[in-house]
């Protein structure tokens, strides 16, 4: 049982390294111009474990591109419990986001080699299991919980190319502010219509 333990904690420590490893050069370097001869050196394993983990240079891209995402979103929703309102939740989380985009390198990867490489839907489909679920949660919690499913995901379609468009912005300009403040009423702009909207209806309907 401790020999197999160990041979676990090896193979996860192993995968862990070239996760590391590949992250870094892909920062740095981007992923084409990126080799897996690098990134078996950096991360001081062999070529062999490297094809263990990964089927190619492509898996081992999405590997890192799903951890990235997955880091996001936590970074999101640790600043977005806490908020007194849903409209408060979705504020804290585009501030986030805008944040945990900052990091060197994430948004090429994110956002420019990430749909490049894997595929527009690919890249959706990770969203939708990180970010982009977490993000229709709190459309639907500020919009009210009676929002028609299609509609939020429309919602949270349009904002999250916001959100990206506005991250593509930020990586070339200094300061993120500008777009947050304008972020921020634009969602507030939304929710507040909305409830408007709804109010109108419910009178209409009472006529």
């Amino acid at each position: 049982m401790q020999e197999r333990r160990s041979n676990l904690d090896r193979s996860q420590e192993t995968r862990g390294a070239l996760l590391a490893a590949a992250r870094t050069l892909f920062f740095e370097k981007g992923y084409a111009a990126t080799g897996t001869p690098e990134v078996v050196e950096r991360a001081g394993v062999t070529r062999g474990a490297l094809y263990h983990h990964f089927k190619d240079k492509q898996a081992l891209f999405q590997a890192v591109v799903e951890s990235e995402a997955s880091q996001i979103a936590k970074e999101i929703e640790a600043k977005s419990l806490n908020a007194e309102t849903p409209m408060d939740a979705l504020l804290h989380g585009a501030k986030a986001y805008f944040h945990a985009m900052q990091s060197p390198g994430r948004v090429r990867l994110m956002l420019i080699e990430g749909p490049a490489v894997l595929g527009p839907d690919e890249m959706r489909r990770i969203d939708l299991q990180t970010g982009g679920r977490e993000l229709r949660c709190g459309i639907r919690d500020a919009l009210g919980t009676d929002t028609p499913s299609a509609e939020v995901d429309a919602y949270a379609d349009l904002i999250s190319a916001m959100f990206d468009r506005a991250a593509l912005a930020c990586d070339t300009k200094a300061g993120t502010k500008t777009y947050e403040g304008v972020i921020a009423t634009l969602l507030s702009t939304l929710v507040r219509e909305n409830a408007s909207n709804r109010t109108s209806s419910k009178a209409l309907s009472a006529c």
